[in-house]
């Protein structure tokens, strides 16, 4: 009898929930499975997870294979259809102790092989809290799931359903238990995090969450947040970028393009200059930010001339960071259904641009650090990460999970020396 082994694919939301999974399925008493946990942001996401699965199925001929996450959320007769695939859950089935104690007690056929619900019914997001997911240094907190908005590129609300939020007291009770554990660092994380409260009684702002984990976890030394979008960044958010030194400097924005027009038919609700109004005030109030920042290269009716505005805004914003997506047309968008798709080799080339331009900044910003004295996080005895999310190395050990102080010497592969 062995252990469930598990499978993680895309965000780091699902990695977080694959450790939830973890617990339930160890309590229920779950043996000899392995448990996928798909994403479905791209159609290569989903090709990439039913090739993990027959590559799976080979390496455990003998093991019931469960398929779980946003892909077998919105597309389970494709899962449930392959013959490697013992049964499909949704994404929330997966985080209920009775889906799990299902499967443990049926390897006689008495569970149905698909439990996929309506996840636009779910309205609470809970209940499966994790203290200590992360590195040794580093844990992450789900504070947020779901979201709300429509861009027509994205398949992710029909996988994970409306935006729900874990209430302040829960959130900021998990972070004083970490810190109680030693680690030194929480990153807050959501699918729309900025849409955290609105669920809420007294609808609370994001910024409003921050400045009471920050008031009431006092020995929390760092606090990092993960992607956001900055138009609906709230004036507690700003202050605690302003005057809050345990807030990371480091803000990853979901910009997705530089073009207002192709803006407009993503259905995004900021426009270019919303974008560099925002970086500019942020490192106005706080000097070292840095910047990372999601783009899609050859969005529908994407042409030269608005492929250079994103390429530009990667300047004009100052990004560092840059996570840069190939546009990937996702049946059941209404993106995909516009007649004027971008040619794969034209998008290919311009993902390359930006990913280059992306580099040149990298090492822009590497260059600057020379000299410098940051405070590291270690996340090995070798590599750790500044404030700004910079990676360092180090000749000789160091203390793995603690933050140490440090110069910066030199550069070498887009990491800083110490």
């Amino acid at each position: 009898m062995n252990p469930p082994k598990f499978t993680t694919l895309g965000c780091r939301l699902n990695a977080y929930e694959t450790e939830a999974m973890k617990e339930l399925s160890q309590q229920a008493g779950l043996t000899d499975a392995v448990i996928v946990n798909t994403c479905a942001v791209t159609a290569e996401a989903v090709r990439k997870a039913r090739q993990e699965i027959r590559k799976l199925r080979r390496e455990n001929p003998n093991a019931r294979l469960i398929v779980t996450g946003c892909a077998a959320q919105t597309e389970p007769q494709t899962f449930a259809e392959m013959a490697e695939v013992d049964a499909v859950i949704g994404n929330t089935e997966k985080m209920r102790p009775e889906t799990w104690e299902g499967m443990a007690a049926d390897f006689i056929g008495e569970t149905e092989a698909v439990q996929v619900d309506d996840i636009m019914s779910v309205t609470e997001t809970a209940g499966h809290l994790i203290d200590g997911f992360g590195t040794r240094s580093r844990a992450y907190v789900q504070v947020q799931n779901g979201c709300d908005h429509r861009c027509t590129f994205c398949i992710i609300p029909y996988g994970r359903g409306n935006s729900r939020s874990v209430p302040a007291g829960v959130v900021v009770d998990q972070i004083k238990r970490l810190v109680d554990r030693g680690y030194n660092e929480v990153v807050l994380t959501g699918v729309d995090l900025t849409s955290w409260g609105a669920d809420l009684p007294a609808s609370p702002k994001l910024g409003d969450l921050l400045m009471r984990i920050l008031k009431l976890v006092p020995d929390l030394p760092r606090l990092r947040i993960s992607s956001i979008d900055s138009i609906e960044v709230d004036e507690n958010l700003m202050q605690a970028i302003a005057t809050e030194s345990r807030l990371m400097p480091h803000l990853h924005l979901s910009l997705q393009h530089g073009d207002d027009l192709i803006l407009k038919r993503m259905k995004r609700r900021h426009l270019r200059d919303d974008a560099i109004r925002f970086t500019e005030e942020a490192r106005r109030l706080r000097p070292e930010i840095t910047f990372g920042a999601d783009i899609i290269a050859g969005f529908p009716t994407e042409t030269e001339a608005h492929f250079e505005n994103s390429l530009k805004l990667v300047t004009d914003c100052d990004l560092t960071w840059l996570h840069v997506f190939p546009y990937s047309k996702r049946e059941g968008t209404p993106a995909a259904r516009i007649p004027q798709q971008v040619n794969g080799k034209v998008i290919k080339q311009r993902a390359a641009r930006l990913r280059e331009a992306g580099d040149a900044q990298v090492a822009r910003h590497l260059a600057a650090q020379l000299g410098k004295t940051h405070h590291i996080l270690m996340e090995n005895p070798h590599m750790g990460r500044t404030e700004q999310f910079t990676e360092v190395t180090f000749a000789n050990a160091q203390p793995e999970g603690q933050i140490v102080t440090a110069a910066i010497t030199g550069v070498r592969d887009q990491q800083l020396v110490a």
